[in-house]
């Protein structure tokens, strides 16, 4: 939840000078270094006035030819300015102090200008800078050498999510500074940071005790010095500790207090941190509407500032899940662009910084390893996208299957209405062939089955009359049993079935007990209760499945389907 408060601390050094007496407009080119800058400090309202005096400094350090008070003029002119334009000054100041063994420069100028790097997200030369810093500062400036260490530390637990490793750090500075008069101006800030920067450390470990007692302690300090700033803070921060902790009414009381502070010293990134933290209480208390009210704020702030760290990135899955649920497409779809565009950039920084780091850095000053670390974060990254991968995979199948399964459906429904228009009208006395004729007859060509006409003739009557007592219902029929009752062979019959009824003895019986059967359940709604093995024995078959089989055979459906159809039929 940290963001950085650097401003406050590059004023520092600027502040312990005193004007003894008030000088006129018209003196102002006599006056010495420290009584420019004074002024320049007192004017921070009027730019143009601050201008007025740092060209008077550098003007004054040019005519000296002094480099040092040059690099500091430089210093001041960045003051007024933010971006490229500060950077620009900055590496003057950098330039002109860099061999004057100066206390301040250039470490100033590198960590400034880390700063300003850090926020155009140029992180790979923001670290550079800070590690500058850190070396100018510690060949005589110990102080600062620490501040240095502590902007270094910050990158890896905000930007990069190493929170041990920048524990180590912390832990450093604390030690540090816990020795200074720390109630005094030059020390109180800095030791304020770091036991901010130790209790969101602990909270992101999850050691909530820790978290509280680094909270308290800060709170504490804070209430002597009177920094208001950093008394909110720690409020808030202890908010969301409390969350953590599960008490979320403790939770909601204190981020309540501090976030009215947030907004009032136009700290935009811990106003964020406390939408996010009210969104997470409200979440822990079942209030979806309020949690969701909370998290879009969150959202709401990053379209404008374009900055969020991993930490609060939780409230867009929440809702993404939530309009999901609601079937709300449109947001879902806008919620899931925005997390995969931060997750994209934080991605990206991840690994510029963790290279930066690891070359420049860890080899000469880290004292915890991390290549087991390193090496879990690719494994779980090779996870991640094979995950991704099926997933995806098994999306495309399921709406494939999907698809196939409601063009089967329509189908289904279609040959329904087929077989429901083909019997309309019909009832079971109806299920029979066509009376023989002797037309229908004498048009076959008896030569191909090799049997006399008169032959085919009575062998045809006889097997409509079979038919229309519904013989074919016997479940323990044969062809030769059929041969015996027709007075006929099962050679003749067979020949006489395939040719004159186009199908197999066995297609012929089924197709039979299939149409009776399809008659009887649209016209006897009892039949419909019946199970599939009950309904096969009652048309003839022995097992259920070959009813179904040759049902689907003759019907293009399953009998379950055309049941289920029949129901919902008025």
């Amino acid at each position: 939840m940290r963001y950085f408060l650097c401003n406050k601390k590059l004023f520092l050094f600027l502040l312990p000078i005193i004007l003894s007496a008030q000088v006129k407009e018209t003196d102002l080119t006599k006056l010495p270094y420290d009584d420019l800058k004074e002024l320049f400090l007192k004017n921070n309202k009027n730019k143009q006035k601050q201008l007025e005096y740092v060209n008077l400094f550098l003007a004054k350090a040019k005519d000296d030819n002094s480099p040092i008070y040059k690099a500091r003029g430089f210093y001041l002119l960045s003051l007024l300015h933010k971006g490229d334009e500060a950077i620009h000054y900055l590496d003057s100041a950098i330039s002109f102090s860099k061999k004057t063994n100066d206390l301040k420069f250039p470490a100033y100028a590198y960590s400034r200008k880390g700063y300003e790097l850090k926020q155009q997200s140029r992180y790979r030369e923001a670290i550079d800078n800070f590690i500058l810093a850190e070396n100018s500062a510690h060949i005589n400036n110990t102080d600062f050498y620490f501040d240095a260490k502590f902007s270094i530390a910050l990158l890896r637990s905000e930007e990069l999510g190493e929170v041990e490793e920048a524990l180590v750090l912390y832990k450093e500075c604390f030690n540090y500074y816990k020795d200074k008069d720390v109630r005094i101006p030059k020390y109180s800030f800095a030791y304020h940071d770091v036991i901010f920067a130790l209790a969101d450390a602990y909270k992101s470990l999850n050691q909530v005790d820790l978290t509280s007692y680094y909270n308290k302690l800060g709170y504490q300090e804070a209430k002597i010095t009177k920094d208001e700033q950093y008394l909110y803070l720690f409020i808030l921060n202890e908010g969301a500790n409390q969350v953590l902790k599960k008490n979320y009414p403790a939770a909601l009381d204190s981020i309540y207090k501090a976030l009215p502070k947030m907004i009032a010293f136009k700290d935009q990134g811990n106003t964020l941190a406390s939408y996010y933290y009210l969104g997470k209480a409200y979440e822990g208390l079942g209030n979806r509407m309020a949690a969701v009210q909370n998290f879009s704020k969150v959202d709401s702030i990053y379209k404008v500032t374009k900055q969020i760290t991993p930490e609060f990135m939780g409230g867009y899955s929440f809702l993404i899940q939530h309009y999901k649920t609601k079937g709300d497409k449109e947001n879902q779809l806008k919620y899931i662009n925005t997390y995969m565009t931060i997750d994209s950039i934080l991605q990206k920084n991840y690994k510029v910084l963790t290279k930066k780091l690891k070359k420049e850095y860890d080899t000469p000053n880290l004292l915890v390893e991390k290549a087991t670390l390193i090496e879990s974060l690719q494994n779980e990254k090779v996870v991640f996208y094979m995950t991704i991968g099926i997933l995806t995979v098994l999306v495309v199948w399921i709406g494939g299957f999907g698809f196939y399964q409601y063009r089967l459906k329509k189908q289904y429904h279609s040959q329904f209405e087929k077989i429901m228009q083909q019997t309309k009208g019909t009832v079971e006395s109806e299920i029979q062939s066509p009376q023989v004729s002797e037309t229908t007859v004498s048009n076959k060509k008896y030569e191909t089955i090799g049997i006399a006409e008169e032959v085919v003739h009575q062998i045809l009557e006889r097997l409509q009359l079979f038919e229309n007592q519904k013989g074919f219902l016997d479940a323990t029929i044969t062809i030769q049993k059929v041969a015996t009752t027709l007075n006929t062979n099962s050679k003749y019959l067979s020949k006489i079935i395939n040719a004159y009824k186009e199908k197999s003895f066995v297609q012929y019986i089924n197709d039979f007990r299939i149409e009776y059967a399809t008659i009887q359940l649209k016209n006897d709604p009892k039949l419909r209760n019946y199970t599939i093995q009950a309904l096969a024995l009652e048309f003839g078959f022995n097992n259920a499945e070959s009813f179904s089989t040759a049902f689907y055979k003759k019907n293009r459906i399953k009998p379950t389907y055309f049941i289920k159809e029949l129901a919902m039929v008025k």
